[in-house]
């Protein structure tokens, strides 16, 4: 196929697997999020497709050729490091140059191709200035710049902005997205960062103990996950426990909920529900009853707590649809059947 494909790929280190049987196509332009919790194996996976560590079984494949046994400097890859590793000793325009040097290529060159990367990342002028003299933003510009200084097939980031403030990095987020429009180059970005994942990416790819757990696109991963560690790991969610009452419909802390069909047929599952999605008003009727045990007022959005049957429901709203409660009051909890997913447990 067109693109980078990843066969049945493992590695072990010794008795452990780090990367279990992973199979992944990407066609194209597409902008990749591996994401996942510490030890999932995303950055193991990178490595593998940067040829830094070699897959104990599998194949990658490019364009339809094999380049697993290919050496990372035959890749024709453009890498960003977690430290950036930008040469202290050198301009701006030098370590941006530096590809093309070790490539051989003129002094001319060098110059022409340095000057449109840094057009590219809004840093005209920077040609001379040493790179410690830069902020933590425009050095993170700068990395991207030199890695793309070869016009490389495949574009790779490792937590590429975790260094960097709050402010700063959604900022980058946007640019960097923006950057790779632009180029369309194939990019894939390893990061724990799940805003940092829907905000950028074409493809998600969640990750857990090894296995990749489910890849689609970012509204999918968030309105249509593939099981509860899913559910849980991107954005917030009410994880409750369905079971089947004794009129086949799936219940919830002892209310039914028209619409939902268990998975499998299993007796018993899982279903997630956005706080966004949660309902909150009088008590009674065919509502959850619980308990307001604590309100938290973010400026943009107000969260409430409810506590019903010992399990803890969060609902979200905006200041205009605030509801009006207060810790210690009796609510009704409402679970639209369509916002509900059920889940095999």
């Amino acid at each position: 196929m067109s693109g980078l494909e990843i066969k049945d790929i493992t590695k072990s280190f010794g008795n452990f697997t780090a990367v279990d049987n992973a199979n992944l196509s990407v066609p194209h332009g597409k902008f990749v999020c591996l994401l996942g919790p510490s030890g999932c194996g995303k950055t193991t996976l990178l490595r593998m497709i940067a040829g830094l560590e070699d897959p104990s079984g599998g194949a990658i494949l490019l364009d339809g050729e094999d380049i697993t046994p290919v050496p990372t400097h035959k890749r024709n890859l453009g890498m960003v490091f977690q430290s950036l590793a930008l040469f202290p000793h050198l301009t701006v325009g030098d370590n941006i140059a530096y590809p093309l040097r070790i490539r051989g290529a003129s002094r001319e060159e060098q110059k022409k191709r340095a000057g449109d990367l840094l057009r590219l990342i809004h840093l005209s002028g920077y040609e001379d200035r040493p790179v410690s003299k830069l902020s933590g933003g425009q050095r993170q510009r700068v990395a991207i710049a030199r890695a793309l200084a070869l016009a490389p097939r495949l574009f790779l980031l490792d937590e590429p902005l975790s260094a960097l403030d709050a402010k700063l990095r959604e900022a980058m987020q946007v640019e960097l997205r923006q950057l790779q429009q632009r180029l369309g180059i194939t990019t894939f970005v390893v990061t724990h960062d799940q805003r940092e994942a829907m905000t950028m990416a074409d493809l998600v790819v969640v990750m857990g103990n090894g296995k990749i757990l489910q890849a689609a696109p970012p509204i999918e991963i968030y309105r249509k996950p593939a099981d509860a560690f899913v559910a849980d790991f991107i954005g917030m969610t009410n994880l409750l426990d369905a079971t089947m009452d004794g009129a086949g419909r799936v219940s919830v802390l002892g209310q039914a909920i028209p619409g939902l069909a268990m998975p499998g047929g299993t007796a018993k599952a899982t279903l997630s529900i956005r706080p966004e999605d949660v309902h909150l008003g009088p008590a009674g009727g065919n509502a959850i009853t619980g308990t307001v045990t604590f309100v938290r007022d973010l400026g943009g959005t107000i969260e409430t707590f409810v506590e019903a049957g010992g399990k803890s429901i969060v609902a979200v709203a905006t200041p205009r649809e605030r509801p009006d409660v207060a810790a210690g009051q009796q609510v009704g909890v409402t679970l639209p059947a369509e916002a509900c997913v059920v889940l095999k447990s």
